[in-house]
């Protein structure tokens, strides 16, 4: 190369980061791709970088998005139903009131995420959430237990620390050893759900606010509740309630 001047040079050094850096496909070449997908040839879109568009309002329910990079990208209102998201990269993404029932989301980063309102039920998730917000998202039937069969891999299990939650529906879910601490589930249902594990600890929901929660015929055997805000909430028929959030008799 020739003599070229320094501060040219770094120039150009930054714009190929830029390029290499650079989504893979552009919002109208997916939408294409769907348009063609159906539930024997779905879109191919495994593996791809497609952070930072804004793919809001799609229906992706004939995509292959196992293993996507979709960081910081708008799927606010898009249809992912039924889908297998195992091991795609959603940090920072944005799925308000987004369809993701049914969805299978194994080893994913959720952190900081918007699924405010979405539709997560009977999802099987085993991912990282901390700080995302869950506020008034359908969350009923969801199977967010620890994943036993993977514990070679280290312990496997959904981690909500410092979630928002409020008024999200987790009616019957599967929480045993979910990582709830510090998270906000003022007036969030949790009805029927199941925070009990049988082979370690259940869910942690240290330092959680519990204001108005609904936690009637929840099972609570070896869930953990220290430090938790319990103001109004609700335990009318809970199993194997704690000692730390019995009612004092003394009142």
């Amino acid at each position: 190369m020739p003599n070229l001047p320094i501060k040219l040079l770094l120039a150009l050094v930054l714009a190929n980061q830029s390029l290499t850096h650079a989504a893979d496909l552009t919002r109208a070449q997916v939408e294409q791709m769907l348009a063609k997908a159906d539930n024997q040839h779905p879109a191919d879109l495994r593996r791809k970088d497609l952070t930072d568009l804004d793919l809001s309002n799609l229906d992706f329910r004939n995509a292959d998005l196992w293993g996507a990079d979709l960081r910081r990208s708008n799927l606010n209102k898009s249809n992912l139903q039924g889908l297998t998201l195992d091991l795609t990269v959603m940090t920072n993404i944005k799925l308000n009131a987004a369809n993701l029932a049914n969805t299978s989301i194994f080893g994913v980063s959720l952190m900081h995420a918007d699924l405010s309102n979405a539709d997560m039920s009977g999802s099987r998730v085993v991912a990282i959430m901390d700080g995302a917000n869950l506020s008034h998202a359908n969350l009923s039937d969801v199977q967010w237990a620890a994943d036993m069969k993977n514990q070679s891999m280290g312990l496997m299990r959904a981690s909500l620390k410092g979630a928002n939650l409020t008024g999200a529906n987790l009616s019957n879910a599967q929480l045993g050893r979910a990582m709830l601490k510090h998270a906000k589930l003022n007036n969030a249902n949790l009805q029927n759900a199941d925070l009990y594990s049988a082979e370690m600890d259940g869910a942690n929901l240290t330092g959680a606010n519990l204001t108005n929660a609904n936690f009637s015929q929840a099972k609570l055997h070896d869930a953990i509740f220290n430090e938790a805000v319990i103001t109004g909430t609700r335990f009318d028929g809970a199993q194997n309630l704690p000692d730390s959030v019995k009612p004092d008799p003394s009142k």
